[in-house]
């Protein structure tokens, strides 16, 4: 089965190329504890990942289209669960290849992991997408010190698809705030949300509150002073990824008012 272009792009050029440009897009993909990004009205339709054509890069361990498809899936609804606005978006995501790094000659030939997919947005009430060209995204593993060698020394089949699929929720949502913010995507009023005072984060959404163990030691009452109430806030800006040529085809969710399991059938090239 040929290639699809993309994967043959991918190839011929260097991954630490690749990872250069990508690296500040994956970093922070694990941010779910923390405050959700600003999304205007978004809130999560349908969630349909296909992975019909599934290419297997060079030097890659084999992966199914079923465990990219389950780690994707679940990737992106921990994501974007989270957003309750009052517009149902739907997100068609086509797996198109990748690479599992295997064991390889550390600091010389070490492999490294990466991802393609494509991504379609959907306007549910509409029934129209908002990008009619899917989104290409390339999806890289993070710079860690399990990964500065090669994942394929440090890490399972499992652990490779699971890091892929989690910086690759985290880059869709990049490319809809980005979207929102350059055309209003997802605003009531459908003004660029760079042309108004919007917050940085989604209103409503607090980070995660972690309780502490049962077995934590309880500290006897006393009786101590309290110093004045002072607000803090920190913000991390979120990071840029690359800006990937859109694809030829895409997966078409159904209508999130329609049967919840929807039949997806092989992205047809747009015309």
């Amino acid at each position: 089965m040929p290639q699809p272009a993309c994967f043959q792009a991918l190839r011929r050029v260097p991954f630490w190329v690749v990872c250069a440009a990508s690296l500040s897009a994956c970093a922070g993909a694990n941010d779910l504890d923390g405050r959700a990004v600003y999304l205007g009205d978004f809130k999560l339709g349908h969630n349909v990942v296909i992975a019909p054509n599934a290419v297997k890069g060079p030097a890659s361990r084999e992966a199914t289209g079923e465990e990219w498809i389950e780690a994707v899936s679940r990737s992106v609804d921990a994501r974007f669960s989270r957003y309750e606005g009052p517009r149902f978006v739907n997100l068609g995501i086509s797996i198109d290849g990748y690479v599992l790094a295997v064991t390889g000659v550390p600091l010389v030939a070490a492999p490294r992991s990466a991802l393609i997919i494509r991504v379609t947005a959907w306007n549910d009430a509409e029934g129209k997408k908002f990008n009619e060209e899917p989104k290409l995204i390339t999806v890289v593993e993070d710079l860690s010190p399990d990964t500065a060698v090669s994942s394929g020394l440090t890490q399972t089949k499992e652990e490779q698809i699971e890091n892929l699929s989690v910086n690759a929720a985290k880059l869709i949502e990049k490319w809809l705030v980005e979207q929102n913010e350059e055309f209003g995507w997802l605003e009531p009023d459908g003004v660029p949300a760079k042309d108004k005072d919007t917050p940085r984060f989604q209103p409503g959404i607090a980070p995660l509150v972690v309780d502490p163990p049962e077995d934590a030691a309880t500290a006897p009452d006393t009786e101590t002073a309290t110093a004045p109430d002072t607000e803090t806030a920190t913000e991390t800006d979120p990071a840029t990824d690359p800006t990937p040529s859109d694809a030829e085809t895409d997966a078409d969710p159904a209508p999130a008012d329609a049967d919840p399991t929807p039949v997806v059938e092989d992205p047809a090239p747009v015309t």
